[in-house]
C-alpha cells in the first residue's frame, strides 16, 4: 500500500510540473493618445518573466521595422527588456516583430503551442514602452500559467490598461 501511495504522489507531482499545453495567452495593451506637440509612436516590448525577474520569453516587439537599422538602434531605450534578453535576440523575429502601433487598444494572442515548454506556475507579464521625445514606462502584471485566469494593471503615462488572460 505504501508503494502505491508514493507512486501516486510522484505521478501527481510530475503532472503539476509538466507544461500546460492546452492554454492560450491573450494580452491587451492600450496606448493612450497624448496631447503633445510632437507625437511619436512608442516602441513596445511584451515579455514574460519569472517572479525573480528572469526573462522567459519575448512575446512581441513593436518598433520601426520599415528602416530596420535605424529602428534597431532605438530598441535599447526599452532598457529593462533590452538588458533582460532583447540584446540577445536576432531581429526582426518571425511572429514577434512588428511595426509601432497608433494610440488605441492592441492585442497579442499567443497560442499555447508557442508556450508549450512553460511549466505551470506564477509569472509576470511585462509591457515596456519608450517614446522619442517622451518617456519610458513598464507595467508589470502577475498571472498564473496553467489555469484559466485574468489579471490587469494600468500605466500612468506611456501605457494605459494592460491585461493578460490565460484560457484553457
Amino acid at each position: 500500500m505504501r508503494k502505491l501511495t508514493l507512486a501516486v504522489i510522484a505521478a501527481a507531482a510530475s503532472a503539476a510540473a509538466a507544461p500546460a499545453l492546452a492554454a492560450d495567452l491573450n494580452v491587451s495593451v492600450e496606448i493612450p493618445r497624448l496631447s503633445v506637440a510632437a507625437y511619436h509612436r512608442p516602441y513596445v516590448a511584451v515579455w514574460i518573466e519569472r517572479p525573480d525577474n528572469t526573462a522567459v520569453r519575448t512575446l512581441a516587439v513593436w518598433y520601426e521595422v520599415s528602416n530596420v537599422a535605424e529602428g534597431e538602434d532605438w530598441l535599447k531605450d526599452m532598457r529593462t527588456w533590452w538588458r533582460r534578453g532583447g540584446r540577445a535576440m536576432s531581429l526582426p523575429a518571425d511572429g514577434i516583430s512588428s511595426a509601432t502601433k497608433a494610440p488605441g487598444r492592441h492585442t497579442v494572442a499567443v497560442p499555447g503551442a508557442r508556450l508549450g515548454v512553460l511549466p505551470a506556475g506564477d509569472y509576470v507579464l511585462v509591457v515596456e514602452a519608450a517614446r522619442e521625445l517622451g518617456g519610458r514606462e513598464a507595467v508589470r502584471v502577475p498571472f498564473r500559467w496553467g489555469a484559466a485566469n485574468t489579471a490587469r494593471a494600468s500605466g500612468s503615462s506611456e501605457l494605459g490598461a494592460v491585461s493578460v488572460t490565460v484560457t484553457r
